[in-house]
């Protein structure tokens, strides 16, 4: 009966005895886990910043140095590291000490493949459980399913199709289309389709930060780099090793952190933020805008080498007023997602309710219609949503003014920040595109009820 197969890990052999670290290299890559081994102390260290380890099997004894000194270096490079102690000369004090330090476990020598197989095969089951648990966490952040992308619209279905064909690749997929889209959907659906969906996925937000913290965000840094970094940050990247990274509105990056991008792209190589140690990682990069690329190509706000770099497989999605056929299924599943979550029992919609929604041109999409059924779902009381539950804006009736009718200018201005704010995921975007500070977005806000 075979042996259950487990994801592949990296790992980092530390022993002076060469006879030891051949012995279990040749093991662990038999396993298909991708292996350095390294003599000392120093090189152990080198290759910590290097690169992002999952495990390390490190000798007591060094030479005349002592390998538990070696586990804070590692945990600070990598903090998801699993060290193992291995010795010769084990004592319970030793053992104690290692645990003390925050080593995982302790092996001691002589030891069979089979114990090292054993002890590789439940780090790895550990290492899945914990990008099951990151992954659990992010979707608990998210308030309401994937529905996004379940679709009947012929165009949105070539889309998801290539999106499969592209999942088992290891090429840069660049998301294209109008904000709340779904295209963050797509991206993590892509990771759960592609081979590395037992490692991380690291999301970056590139417009809810500052270049230079942006820049910490996705390299990392040390500490010291910058005031108020008090301890090193080994940054999204190193967090993602062997999983993906997914570049939200890469539309928005600053030109100097482009150039960097692209360094990264090409040789995998990087460096953080007050460090000169290049590092190097095995990520797999998935970009989403909202923005005409090409037009800020053209206009020399985007580089056209990064550009042509991201644009190896480009998908577009279509906004959710070229779906209506999509409307309605979709509310039903939100429906049943908030009903959950708020303990409602609510089975569907009146008819006017439903001829609101489908009327309504829903100009944040997927996301405008979600925000709305959560919104009905809190405020009904009755077994089915009606039209009074929705926003006063989508009843069928009343024609929403447009520039140049003749009303007053804040009408106007009403409609527009209600429209961006249900088509943004936070106020922070929704100011920055409306080209206002957030106080002043909050007054508007306060004065329109909002």
């Amino acid at each position: 009966m075979g042996q259950p197969q487990t994801s592949s890990l990296s790992i980092l052999v530390v022993d002076d005895e060469v006879n030891i670290r051949k012995t279990l290299a040749y093991c662990l890559a038999a396993e298909g886990h991708t292996v350095i081994a390294v003599s000392n102390a120093a090189d152990a260290a080198h290759e910590a910043r290097m690169r992002s380890f999952d495990m390390a099997l490190v000798d007591l004894r060094l030479g005349g140095e002592d390998g538990m000194d070696l586990i804070p270096v590692l945990l600070a490079a990598s903090p998801w590291t699993k060290i193992t102690i291995i010795t010769a000369h084990a004592s319970i004090e030793s053992a104690v000490e290692a645990i003390r330090r925050g080593a995982a476990d302790y092996m001691v020598k002589p030891f069979t493949p089979d114990q090292v197989r054993l002890l590789t095969r439940r780090t790895a089951r550990i290492r899945e459980l914990e990008n099951e648990i990151t992954s659990l966490k992010a979707d608990a952040q998210r308030v309401a399913p994937e529905a996004g992308l379940q679709s009947r619209n012929a165009g949105m279905q070539r889309v998801l199709e290539t999106a499969r064909k592209a999942a088992s690749s290891e090429a840069i997929v660049l998301l294209r289309g109008q904000s709340g889209t779904g295209k963050s959907a797509l991206a993590r659906a892509i990771h759960q389709w592609s081979p590395r969906a037992a490692r991380p996925m690291a999301v970056v937000a590139c417009p809810a930060l500052p270049p230079d913290l942006l820049e910490s965000e996705l390299f990392g840094h040390a500490r010291g780099a910058f005031t108020g970094a008090v301890r090193d940050n080994p940054g999204r990247i190193a967090s993602c090793e062997g999983g993906t990274l997914f570049l939200d509105e890469i539309g928005d990056m600053a030109p100097t952190l482009q150039a960097k991008l692209l360094r990264f792209i090409q040789d995998k190589e990087y460096e953080r933020l007050g460090e000169a140690t290049l590092r190097r990682a095995n990520v797999r990069i998935i970009a989403a805008t909202n923005a005409d690329l090409d037009r800020r190509v053209a206009e020399g706000r985007f580089r056209e080498d990064l550009f042509y770099r991201l644009h190896v497989i480009s998908l577009t999605l279509p906004s959710l007023g070229e779906r209506p056929e999509d409307i309605m299924p979709l509310a039903m599943d939100f429906l049943a997602h908030f009903c959950r979550s708020n303990h409602k029992r609510i089975i569907g919609f009146t008819d006017e309710a439903a001829e609101a929604l489908q009327g309504y041109p829903w100009p944040g999409n997927v996301r405008e219609l979600r925000n709305t059924i959560e919104r009905a779902v809190i405020l009904g009381s009755g077994e089915n949503i009606g039209k009074g539950d929705l926003p006063e804006n989508m009843a069928p009736s009343v024609a929403s003014p447009a520039i140049g009718d003749r009303v007053p200018l804040a009408v106007i201005e009403e409609l527009h920040i209600r429209r961006v704010i249900a088509g943004t995921a936070s106020l922070q975007e929704a100011a920055a595109i409306l080209g206002m500070d957030q106080a002043t977005l909050w007054r508007r806000r306060k004065a329109y009820g909002i």
